[in-house]
């Protein structure tokens, strides 16, 4: 599948980018991982897509094991490079939409920042069902699209031009549905805005000189509600940060 090869390459390309990035190994709701699930030294964990590792990282303390999967093998191996002190964590390369493991595995499921990029959101959540055991958790976090359609099409737009290996940011309205349809419970989530520092968040996957203007230019052309809504930031007419919109949410699976 194209999307899922697009995704390969995006991250092949900056996996190293993705453990250093500050939005993705910093922030609040790595903090909360623990206070929220809290993990028993006898539990097994998933990771579903973990990147730069850092859900792994912040979960191995507490838990018996931990299952690192990612789709793009390079990422994994640099990421297992990364946390090779970490001698209960995993690796396995896997597909979030056609996960490797048997019905009823894992006490804990986590997958953070990545769902945005899976084809087929709808068979992502049906795996996660599948392998969860029951009453196990599921932590769930990702950009959104706002609801309102004029702010979650232009996310979506800006993301696909910075990342051609995103696929799309769903309203939390969708993501609900389909949580509600796989009849997991809902049992705490948390809204917030997430400040993204402009060159960083531009050069993780640019090359290209007329590839950043572009965007900086379709940035700069969005009407004075968008820049408001994202609360995107100049100083000298450079355009210095921005926020988008990001949910937590843990579910249940009864």
């Amino acid at each position: 599948m194209k999307e899922k090869d697009d995704v390969k390459r995006a991250f092949s390309k900056n996996k190293e980018d993705y453990v250093k990035s500050s939005t993705h190994a910093s922030g609040s709701d790595l903090s909360l991982l623990p206070v929220w699930l809290n993990p028993k030294s006898t539990m097994e964990v998933l990771d579903i897509a973990t990147g730069g590792g850092h859900v792994a990282k912040r979960l191995a303390p507490f838990v018996k094991r931990v299952v690192a999967t990612d789709i793009t093998k390079a990422m994994l191996e640099n990421t297992a490079a990364h946390l090779a002190a970490y001698s209960n964590i995993d690796y396995v390369i896997a597909d979030a939409e056609s996960l490797p493991f048997l019905d009823n595995t894992f006490e804990i499921i986590t997958c953070r920042i990545a769902a945005h990029h899976f084809p087929n959101p709808k068979k992502f959540v049906s795996e996660v069902n599948r392998v969860l055991k029951p009453n196990g958790k599921f932590l769930f976090i990702d950009n959104i699209a706002a609801e309102q359609s004029d702010y979650g099409n232009f996310i979506n737009t800006l993301e696909k031009m910075r990342d051609y290996s995103h696929v799309r940011s769903l309203r939390i309205s969708e993501w609900k549905e389909i949580f509600n349809d796989n009849k997991l419970t809902f049992l705490k989530q948390q809204e917030r805005k997430k400040t993204l520092p402009y060159d960083d968040w531009i050069n993780r996957t640019l090359d290209m000189r007329e590839d950043k203007e572009s965007v900086t230019n379709f940035i700069k052309n969005a009407t004075s509600d968008i820049h408001d809504y994202y609360d995107i930031k100049f100083k000298n007419d450079n355009i210095k940060s921005f926020t988008i919109d990001e949910w937590m949410i843990l579910l249940e699976k009864k």
